[in-house]
């Protein structure tokens, strides 16, 4: 089964980057990437190191609820292209693992789903998980910070989960 990983809404992005605001109604702070592995959640590659960077709370559920993670989050400071592609993005290029998790339509997580997966074996443990016919989408974070870095859907034109994150 093909799997896609999703990221933020343009739109989003984009009022952070004009003058907008973050979960908790902060200005984004703007920082410089040190290339050390600041993964923008919009074009889903690694900010290189010298470019400006926004650093923002966000939340990547539809309304707060307790299983509604929020956390700290970059975005490059200039307009990048959204990830659109099939399959996982170059955000994992380098990296030795992420913790992933399921979750239901509900927004939930689904417990049992949580584990730190090797990259080369991510996309053959989310279509395992995929098997499982309660989990609608999975979310990838960080292992080290737990940070939300993008969410995977079933590469399907008939999955109902919303497409992109707000």
């Amino acid at each position: 089964m093909p799997i896609k990983a999703i990221s933020y809404e343009q739109s989003f992005v984009d009022q952070l980057r004009h003058a907008g605001v973050d979960a908790y109604g902060n200005a984004p702070e703007r920082q410089i990437s040190d290339g050390g592995g600041n993964p923008c959640r919009s074009c889903l590659h690694d900010i290189p190191k010298g470019e400006e960077m926004l650093v923002v709370s966000a939340c990547p559920f539809p309304e707060p609820q307790p299983y509604a993670e929020t956390g700290p989050v970059f975005f490059c400071a200039d307009d990048c292209t959204p990830w659109q592609g099939a399959g996982l993005p170059p955000v994992l290029n380098g990296r030795a693992d992420a913790l992933i998790k399921g979750y239901g339509a509900d927004h939930r997580i689904l417990y049992g789903t949580g584990d730190i997966v090797p990259v080369p074996q991510i996309a053959a443990t989310c279509e395992t998980l995929f098997d499982t016919p309660d989990v609608a989408f999975i979310d990838l974070r960080s292992s080290k910070n737990n940070c939300f870095t993008f969410r995977i859907l079933r590469d399907s034109s008939s999955d109902n989960t919303p497409q992109r994150l707000r």
